[in-house]
């Protein structure tokens, strides 16, 4: 497991040709994504923890090469509050993409300008440098609107560059019309939760999301290159064992590739016309 400078600099190193990306897991649903030359950050969660089965990989300050930090939804794994700061300040150049409904509170509360933030909302596209951002509706576990701003609460992110599509879903359950908007793109790599939900952990106000079977059954609706399964491992209390999903969609869906990442270690998605 690479972690620190060792995983900064494989980073770094790494070259992504047209068409092809490269990630590495963080834990939860925090991803590093290279695509070309730009380097996404998404809900990385790098605050430490004493409940936490996996110690962060890195120090913010040890981030300096972010160009964008996607937070998809106002929980602190997945916008990291404690971290963003001093990940602002060592990455001076990166853009913050949320949810518009946490713009204002962010900006306020964090000690980062409020030019830096980008606000999206479900069905709506940004371009940020070289990416197309489009934002989709997480239902957590409800579909829910800020009664201030009347937009979501949770979202995913839809990003496309370099050639290359991904979906990153943040904390979800499926909800009608999901597959419906996801289909309207040529997914090459989707990241999705598979911890689950259950009246236990709802009364103790652990939000849930998608089971690993629905899970499995929105990637056979959506049939991506790869999905990737996440936010299990993390926290006793809030996990699943991800080989029931990898077991799941083997028998069910066994034209479609499922990747279980190794936090810290590189996974490179090769073009259309190779395998992974």
């Amino acid at each position: 497991m690479k972690t620190g400078q060792q995983l900064i600099a494989d980073i770094d190193a790494c070259k992504t040709a047209a068409g092809t990306c490269a990630f590495w897991w963080l834990g939860q649903m925090g991803f590093v994504v290279k695509l070309g030359g730009t380097v996404l950050y998404l809900d990385a969660y790098l605050s430490d923890n004493p409940r936490r089965q996996v110690r962060p990989l890195l120090h913010p300050g040890e981030v300096t090469h972010a160009d964008v930090v996607f937070g998809s939804h106002d929980h602190g794994d997945h916008i990291d509050r404690a971290s963003w700061p001093a990940l602002a300040q060592a990455s001076p150049g990166a853009r913050f993409v949320v949810p518009r409904s946490v713009l204002p509170k962010l900006a306020a509360d964090l000690d980062i300008d409020a030019s830096r933030f980008i606000g999206l909302d479900d069905d709506e596209r940004v371009e940020v440098g070289d990416l197309a951002v489009t934002g989709v509706a997480s239902a957590h576990e409800f579909l829910e609107r800020d009664p201030a701003t009347v937009t979501h609460r949770f979202l995913g992110f839809i990003v496309e560059a370099n050639g290359v599509t991904l979906y990153h879903a943040g904390d979800t359950c499926k909800y009608e019309g999901l597959e419906t908007t996801l289909k309207r793109w040529k997914l090459d790599v989707v990241f999705l939760p598979i911890n689950g939900r259950d009246a236990k952990r709802l009364a103790a106000n652990c939000i849930g999301n998608m089971t690993y079977q629905e899970a499995a059954d929105l990637a056979g609706a959506i049939r991506p290159r790869l999905t990737v399964p996440g936010h299990y491992e993390m926290f006793a209390s809030n996990s699943e064992d991800p080989q029931r999903f990898v077991d799941y969609m083997r028998v069910k869906y066994p034209h479609l590739a499922v990747k279980l990442c190794e936090h810290g270690e590189r996974v490179t998605l090769l073009p259309r016309d190779e395998s992974v």
